[in-house]
């Protein structure tokens, strides 16, 4: 059931469904003014009147296709904005913004329920009462076009500019590493060597696992009575034949089925469950800023603020969860995975930018004060050692090189230079 559940919480995410739903809505509010009318005092069809409805529902209607098209020439707009100033990773964040949905969607709503309203009154469904009802609900609908049109100017001024495409790429690398932190092994237990004589259990389809369900693993395990070994986390290229599990005793056709099941693969990497692609998709924004063409050190510097702010989650974590999932083993994702996918590209192509060198050890620096934990102490260092290296050999300024080294040393709480590191002369 996961795949399927998956499968349909990405279409109901889609804005065909906003859309429809709203349309749907408007419809039924301009049918059933119809009935309603029987609910209306004779005295306050008189004190409003029955004829503005018509010219108003044409109005409504006129505007709202014109409104509706510009919504959506501005959001494929900005999608494209965002693909050549960020990265295409985040095209899918900018897609699933609620804002626009409700937008386009109420704009959409909107445009059937006058429709609908117009067709009705030619067809003179309506008497003296549904007209008055008609009326009440028009003005309701314009009411909330004119709210949701406020909203949507004031939202238009941000949506795809550079500053949005990377609060919404932060905010969605630290849902997913909260989730990593508060749980790293998803309930199960830490990763073991199988036994030499376990079965492996073959994918059957290609793509990127965006989701694994722990507790059906587990069900099978149990049914099974065997133990299995996860070979594949969120995130993770798969090739259909390569195995997603390994057990320590051969599964029925049924229960490797239902493994198989267990793993949702889609065409493309999402942010759910995959800590590591709101890093890389930052890196990203960074390498494009960075690179000959736009020369933007500036966007680089904030992006590794923002990736200080996300594995700043994962450094300060204490969580000890519970093992809910005993008969699962999973491998943690390494610290020098994470920090790698943060840092590493923006090191190489900001290495000739001593704004950007002396940010990467200040952003590293500010980790490695605030970890109490020896495997992160350890990649924090390598990183920023390498990364030392990067400038050295980059920077053509002795004085920008000098910069970095003492900003790399006060970062490590070492006064001594590192090994490896060219002591400055």
């Amino acid at each position: 059931m996961t795949r399927w559940m998956a499968y349909a919480r990405e279409s109901l995410r889609g804005i065909w469904f906003r859309a429809s739903l709203f349309t749907v809505v408007g419809i039924v509010l301009a049918i059933v003014s119809h009935p309603l009318g029987e609910l209306v005092p004779p005295a306050l069809s008189g004190a409003l009147g029955t004829d503005a409805a018509g010219t108003i529902l044409e109005i409504l209607a006129t505007s709202m296709l014109a409104v509706t098209t510009f919504s959506l020439t501005t959001m494929v707009s900005a999608y494209a904005t965002a693909t050549q100033i960020g990265t295409p990773r985040s095209i899918q964040l900018l897609i699933a913004d609620r804002t626009s949905h409700n937008a386009l969607s109420t704009f959409v709503g909107a445009f059937a329920f006058s429709i609908v309203g117009i067709v009705a009154l030619s067809m003179k469904v309506y008497d003296e009462s549904g007209k008055t009802v008609l009326f009440l609900g028009t003005m309701l609908v314009i009411v909330t076009v004119l709210v949701t049109l406020l909203r949507w100017i004031s939202f238009l001024t941000v949506f795809g500019r550079m500053s949005d495409i990377i609060d919404r790429v932060e905010n969605a690398a630290c849902r997913a590493m909260e989730g990593y932190a508060d749980d790293p092994l998803m309930g199960a237990n830490p990763w073991t060597a199988p036994p030499a004589q376990a079965v492996p259990v073959a994918s059957d389809s290609s793509g990127f696992v965006t989701h694994v369900d722990m507790a059906a693993l587990q069900r099978v395990a149990e049914q099974q009575d065997c133990t299995l070994w996860v070979q594949h986390r969120a995130g993770a290229r798969i090739v259909a034949s390569h195995p997603v599990v390994v057990a320590d005793r051969a599964l029925s056709e049924e229960a490797a089925q239902a493994v198989r099941h267990a793993f949702v693969i889609a065409a493309h990497r999402t942010f759910e469950q995959d800590p590591r692609l709101g890093l890389i998709a930052l890196s990203e924004i960074s390498s494009r800023a960075l690179s000959p063409a736009v020369n933007d050190p500036g966007t680089g510097v904030e992006v590794l603020a923002a990736q200080q702010r996300v594995l700043d989650i994962a450094v300060r974590s204490t969580a000890k969860p519970e093992l809910q999932h005993p008969r699962v083993h999973v491998r943690r994702i390494e610290a020098a995975d994470l920090l790698q996918d943060a840092f590493r590209p923006i090191a190489r192509d900001g290495a000739g930018v001593v704004e950007v060198a002396l940010r990467i050890q200040r952003e590293l620096g500010a980790l490695l004060d605030v970890t109490g934990d020896a495997d992160w102490a350890r990649a924090l260092r390598a990183a920023a050692r390498e990364a030392l290296e990067r400038a050295e050999h980059a920077l053509s300024h002795d004085a920008d090189i000098d910069d970095v080294r003492t900003l790399h040393a006060a970062a490590l709480q070492d006064s001594q230079p590192t090994g490896g590191l060219t002591s400055p002369e």
